[in-house]
């Protein structure tokens, strides 16, 4: 017996047959509408980089533990994209003479780390990336965030079955050091305990504080402060609020969008004040969808020029999740609309003529490739999702005409070849 290949995909990566696919690609489209509707344009780069591009930029655990990394023949490191932000930090950084700041970008590349595969996570996925570079006024962080609720209105979501939830690393830190009493040394621990902090039981999150060097004190005081929301601000000083787009932000019309939460850190190395995380608030997928922030200085690796920016990820897998969650999901499109089927074998030619004048109407028209009795392709037809087929007989063939039949009514009519498009169009369109 021969051996064979295995026919699954690597592990924690897709197959997308046409069916998935259609919904993919309607989804998507949808959304690069959206984007586009707000002068957004869309760019590309590299699926291989520079390993250290991600080790000095995307946080310790995608470096340490999540790299796909390679050395090609001439020696040089090279890692299959963790995420796109680094490449363009790059790519903003080697065109900024050319560019007019700020610009508005857009990209949906496929991203690879190396994770445990379970709902939610797994090693490739596609990620819308949309980023503002060039500005730091805080309507910059206000279009971000209408862009979001738009796009996932674009999808059909009503404003309940989700929340943007914001925080600025900068107020948390005068509340940690000003509040809580954290050292400036105790900061980064700390903030990795924040992160953690509502996937893990209180006892576990005792432990780490006290392995920090937190008093229980101090840890109770902390629980108080990430979940003081917006009252929060009035502990802080004036001079930190000032500085803060976020509390701008909130402080305009656009408050309603967001909502201010000061467990929302983060994990990424380069977000220096706004971060901020979208949820799904269904308990049945109660969980992070996506999320972004601010980085002032990202491209700081290439360029002396400083270039901020704004922006935000959403990842295929937890958007599809909130999408057939809330009953979002769009039906997979039919393979074609029409299916032009020739009577004889003879009249294969004829029947190729009418799908090319129907496919220039722009009309999705199929052929059979191989000849076979009506019926039988009468129920292929049908089963393909085919709304109309157009029957080519030897008669009416000779006689400048054809069968236009609607599979949905069974209405049917004998028409010239030349009005075939135009009838086609009424049946589809009813």
């Amino acid at each position: 017996m021969p051996e064979f290949l295995p026919t699954a995909p690597y592990r924690g990566t897709r197959d997308f047959l046409p069916a998935e696919m259609s919904v993919r690609t309607q989804v998507f489209g949808k959304l690069y509408e959206v984007i586009e509707r707000y002068g957004f344009q869309r760019y590309d780069g590299p699926i291989l980089e520079p390993a250290e591009i991600y080790e000095a930029k995307s946080g310790e655990e995608i470096a340490n533990q999540q790299l796909y990394t390679l050395t090609d023949r001439g020696g040089r490191r090279l890692a299959l994209r963790p995420e796109m932000t680094p490449s363009v930090a790059r790519m903003i950084a080697g065109n900024a003479g050319a560019l007019q700041f700020p610009v508005r970008w857009y990209s949906h590349p496929n991203c690879h780390r190396y994770e445990r595969p379970q709902r939610g996570r797994v090693r490739e996925h596609w990620q819308i990336n949309v980023d503002i570079f060039g500005s730091t006024s805080p309507n910059t962080e206000i279009e971000i965030f209408e862009l979001i609720h738009d796009m996932l209105s674009g999808l059909g979501a009503s404003e309940d079955m989700f929340v943007v939830r914001a925080n600025d690393r900068n107020l948390l830190s005068s509340a940690l050091t000003d509040v809580v009493g954290v050292t400036e040394q105790q900061l980064p621990e700390v903030f990795a305990l924040v992160d953690r902090w509502e996937k893990y039981e209180r006892d576990k999150l005792a432990a780490s504080a006290e392995e920090i060097g937190l008093s229980g004190k101090q840890f109770d005081k902390l629980g108080e402060v990430l979940t003081a929301g917006t009252a929060l601000l009035d502990e802080l000083p004036e001079h930190v609020k000032e500085s803060s787009n976020l509390v701008k932000v909130l402080g305009s019309s656009a408050a309603d969008l967001v909502r201010f939460e000061p467990m929302i850190v983060r994990g990424l190395a380069y977000y220096t004040s706004t971060v901020f995380e979208v949820f799904d608030t269904s308990p049945e997928n109660n969980r992070a969808l996506f999320g972004g922030g601010a980085y002032s200085d990202l491209a700081s690796m290439f360029t002396s020029q400083q270039i901020p920016g704004f922006g935000f990820g959403m990842g295929d897998v937890t958007l599809m999740d909130f999408l057939g969650t809330h009953d979002l999901l769009p039906k997979p499109k039919a393979e074609v609309d029409v299916v032009v089927i020739p009577v004889t074998e003879d009249l294969g030619d004829a029947a190729r003529t009418v799908a090319t004048a129907l496919r220039r109407s722009g009309v999705r028209t199929s052929v059979p490739l191989e000849f076979r009795k009506l019926g039988k392709e009468l129920t292929r037809a049908d089963k393909a999702g085919a709304r109309v087929v157009v029957i080519v007989g030897r008669e009416d063939w000779d006689a400048g005409s054809v069968t236009v039949r609607s599979l949905a009514t069974r209405d049917q009519r004998v028409v010239t070849v030349d009005s075939a498009p135009s009838t086609v169009a009424e049946l589809l369109a009813d």
